[in-house]
């Protein structure tokens, strides 16, 4: 029962007693001040007026406010304007607060602030949970400290560890106003600064990450991303997309695997490159940036398709290496060797090198195929297109002579140490011996099918890769750059997640460990 512990005036009235001036009442555990009060001893409920104040003399929670009414049958204080609830070193205003003493609840509602040593959360309604040190914040959600602003409208705040775990969209902007977004909810530890997005994204003044479940600490500028990862360097215009990858910031150095693609984007084309795990560095220094492409490799650039086991890209030497089984087709010609090189120019193929066993193969108008091989060779293009190719070392060829591009005349197959091959639109219009070639010339009556082949010829257009493939292989996501953002519409609305709905998500996190 409530206990009066001290008035200086007490007065009797119909169904209460009205206590004055330097109120003092117990309930339990509970110390309960005021200036004035109504107290319906029948009821065990009192109505507190001025200066309101609730200790608890075993839990270290202190309330105030102006106006309140306790029930000591539920433990129930109803507590009105200028409400202050502290429990030890976190603050919870507000002007409207409900607070049950027997499960340790308190809810406010119609707007209301907590401020710990760290972080500063407002919103327009919320649950405190003492015992279990947890608020829920609902509406209009916004925690600020130091470091970030974050704003959303469900989230749940511990405030021993001060970690924020949010449900929905979640926008963040750092100090140094960098945007961390989610679309699916995110944790934020406040002290260590990690964050966990869902469907997240991190745009830095240099980077924009993203992945459907997306790790970042700040302190490391360390990113770790599962499903549909993209990593974009806006410096050096080059988008990474995998299935997972790893990102250090400081060194601008990634490692993104399971159908992994790089589009790098020049100032008229762009080159694709897809593989099983791609590696990149670029860092600020030209020699120290890399990229590295491992298994099922897969390159698009203009007119150009080329496929290889792994491939090297050495910023420095604007050098493109494709090692084992490599292969390129351009326009119309099929290239392959041990090892293919290519060297770039102002952000456009200028020469190829193909060494050991290098072959190209170019398909006429008529379905021929024309042949030359060679120790090495080195092709020369022009606006994007082979102009010429040298063929150095043991040439060999085989050229089908057309008459107007309708008619064949005859086959040329000759050997040769060095040749040199004139293309133009990527057929073959002039092929020059430079040392004296030795071979013969046959009508197309004496054509044999066993005479139109190199030993080592093999037609592989069925494997030349094409964006459709390459599009099918990893399709990049693609970021909504118009979702909703509470920082640009602060008075839009959008539909608050149903208590089934955050469950549901909450219970989805814990099976899935994150």
């Amino acid at each position: 029962m409530l206990e009066i512990q001290n008035a200086e005036l007490l007065q009797g009235a119909q169904g209460f007693e009205r206590l004055l001036i330097d109120v003092r009442m117990k309930h339990q555990n509970s110390l309960i001040y005021c200036d004035s009060a109504h107290f319906f001893r029948a009821e065990n409920r009192a109505i507190l007026y001025g200066n309101v104040r609730i200790v608890d003399t075993e839990d270290p929670i202190t309330t105030t406010s102006r106006y309140a009414e306790y029930d000591g049958n539920t433990k129930t204080a109803k507590l009105r304007n200028n409400v202050v609830f502290k429990n030890q070193t976190t603050t919870l205003t507000t002007d409207f607060l409900d607070y049950n003493r027997a499960t340790g609840i308190a809810n406010y509602f119609n707007d209301g602030k907590v401020v710990d040593s760290t972080n500063v959360l407002t919103s327009e309604n919320g649950t405190y949970e003492t015992l279990l040190e947890k608020i829920t914040f609902t509406d209009k959600v916004i925690l600020v400290n130091p470091d970030y602003t974050l704003k959303t409208d469900f989230l749940i705040y511990l405030t021993v560890p001060k970690t924020a775990e949010t449900v929905g969209i979640t926008n963040i902007v750092s100090k140094e106003g960098h945007l961390l977004n989610a679309q699916k909810g995110s944790f934020y530890n406040t002290e260590s600064k990690v964050f966990r997005f869902y469907e997240g994204d991190v745009e830095t003044e240099n980077s924009l990450v993203y992945a459907e479940t997306l790790y970042y600490e700040e302190k490391n500028k360390y990113y770790e991303g599962k499903v549909n990862v993209s990593l974009y360097n806006k410096e050096r215009q080059i988008e990474i997309f995998g299935d997972e990858g790893k990102y250090w910031e400081d060194r601008k150095y990634s490692i993104v695997y399971g159908n992994a693609l790089v589009r790098k984007y020049m100032e008229t084309d762009t080159m694709y490159v897809a593989a099983d795990t791609l590696i990149s560095e670029e860092k600020g220094e030209t020699e120290e940036r890399f990229l590295y492409a491992f298994h099922n490799v897969r390159l698009i650039k203009s007119s150009m398709h080329g496929k290889s086991d792994s491939l090297v890209y050495i910023n420095s030497d604007s050098l493109i290496h494709m090692y084992k089984d490599p292969i390129i087709w351009e326009n119309k010609s099929q290239i392959t060797a041990d090892s293919i090189s290519f060297y770039i120019v102002n952000e456009e193929i200028d020469r190829v090198n193909l060494i050991q066993n290098a072959f190209t193969v170019n398909r006429d108008t008529l379905g021929n195929y024309n042949q030359m091989k060679g120790r090495r060779m080195t092709g020369y293009f022009k606006e994007q297109k082979i102009s010429r190719l040298h063929i150095q070392g043991n040439g060999e060829s085989i050229y089908f002579d057309l008459v107007s591009d309708t008619l064949l005349r005859g086959m040329n197959n000759m050997l040769c140490a060095n040749i040199m091959m004139f293309f133009e639109d990527g057929d073959i219009k002039k092929i020059n011996w430079l040392v004296k070639p030795e071979g013969n010339f046959k009508p197309p009556h004496l054509i044999e099918e066993k005479d139109k082949q190199l030993e080592g010829f093999a037609w592989r257009g069925d494997e030349k890769p094409t964006m459709a493939a390459i599009n099918e292989w990893r399709t990049p996501k693609k970021r909504d750059n118009k979702r909703f953002n509470f920082f640009n519409e602060p008075d839009a609305v959008i539909p608050v997640p149903s208590d089934e709905e955050i469950q549901k998500l909450l219970e989805e996190k814990l099976k899935s460990g994150t």
